[in-house]
Parts: C-alpha cells; sequence; structure tokens
C-alpha cells in the first residue's frame, strides 16, 4: 500500500514544478526582449530636487528632474521636467531633452574655437585642448560633454553654481560654435589652392 501512495503524492508536485518553470521562462524572455534593443541616446541624470506649491490643504510635492542626453558623437540635448515621482520626472525630462538636441562641431575630438556664455547668473568658459588632454570640467560641464564625442576640452564655470542654468549655459557655448570650414578665412585659401 505504500508503493501504491508514493506515486500518487509525487505526480501533482511535478506538474506544479512544471507550470512554475513555464513561467520564469516567460518573464525572462520579456526582460531580454526588451533589453536586447540598442539605444541611440545615452541619458545621464544630473540632479533630482523635490519642489513643493502651497495649496490650501498643504504642500503638494512633486520632483523636477535634469536631464542630459547624447550619441557620444555629435549630438546633445539638455531636458528640465516635473512629475509627480521621479520615474516620471526623468521620463518627461528626457523627451525635453531628445525634441531640443543640438549638433555640435568637432574637430580632432575637440571644438573648434573657444566660446564664453552667461545664462542668467551662470557664466560658462570652454576652450580647445591638446591632443591627450581629456576634458577638463566639473560637475554639469563634465556631465554634458560627456556624451559628446567631445574628448579633449578645457573648461572653467564661473557665477551661479545652479546646475541647470549651468547645463543650459554649456548647450549654448557649444550651439555657438562654428566648424572650421566656415570661418571667414576658410574660402579664402581654396580659392588660393584652386589659382594655382
Amino acid at each position: 500500500m505504500a508503493d501504491a501512495q508514493a506515486p500518487a503524492n509525487t505526480t501533482p508536485r511535478q506538474d506544479n514544478r512544471g507550470r512554475g518553470g513555464q513561467r520564469g521562462g516567460r518573464r525572462d524572455d520579456r526582460r531580454n526582449a526588451a533589453d536586447a534593443a540598442p539605444k541611440e541616446f545615452e541619458e545621464v541624470v544630473i540632479n533630482i530636487d523635490r519642489v513643493s506649491r502651497v495649496v490650501k490643504g498643504g504642500r503638494r510635492f512633486r520632483f523636477k528632474a535634469l536631464v542630459v542626453v547624447g550619441n557620444r558623437k555629435d549630438k546633445v540635448g539638455v531636458g528640465v521636467s516635473k512629475g509627480q515621482d521621479v520615474q516620471t520626472a526623468i521620463a518627461k525630462a528626457t523627451d525635453v531633452a531628445k525634441k531640443n538636441l543640438i549638433t555640435v562641431p568637432i574637430a580632432k575630438e575637440t571644438i573648434p574655437h573657444d566660446a564664453e556664455v552667461k545664462v542668467s547668473g551662470a557664466q560658462v568658459l570652454i576652450k580647445p585642448a591638446a591632443l591627450g588632454t581629456g576634458i577638463i570640467a566639473g560637475g554639469v560641464v563634465r556631465q554634458v560633454i560627456g556624451v559628446t564625442g567631445i574628448r579633449n576640452l578645457l573648461s572653467k564655470s564661473l557665477g551661479s553654481t545652479n546646475k541647470v542654468n549651468i547645463a543650459y549655459a554649456t548647450i549654448d557655448a557649444l550651439r555657438t560654435l562654428v566648424p572650421r570650414e566656415e570661418w571667414l578665412n576658410a574660402p579664402k585659401k581654396q580659392a588660393k589652392k584652386e589659382t594655382k
């Protein structure tokens, strides 16, 4: 009788294990499929602040995210947005950054010339650097430059320490850059070569 009862008890357990194994497999497949898709832009969260609004019943808390996106080639953008939770704020800020992308002219892994821009109280100075120098920048400027294709740069952040203003000042400084081909003396050099 003992032999007859043993197989009856083991069969349901094996069935349960089989179902659990299949379920686990399906979940893993979904996760792997999502991770396999390559991302075109790299997203870096620079800062998250908790902001409040005073209403009749007390205070309403939300989150403000500052995000920079770039493709590590020549495109970069900065976005700021608010949301009820951190994930929502980051997602919205990323969308804003992707809508406001700029193209950065890069010459020999550095910038073509120096630029200085002031946004509100924040002032950012960026200068080209020799090969092998690296990115000499601090805080927000380093994070913004880090997602571009620039490898050698000198910079200085002056005035305000407000991260949002520094990020926008850095983007504006990169926007003002003019490629070497479009400099005033570039067409003259080409014309001389043609005459010879």
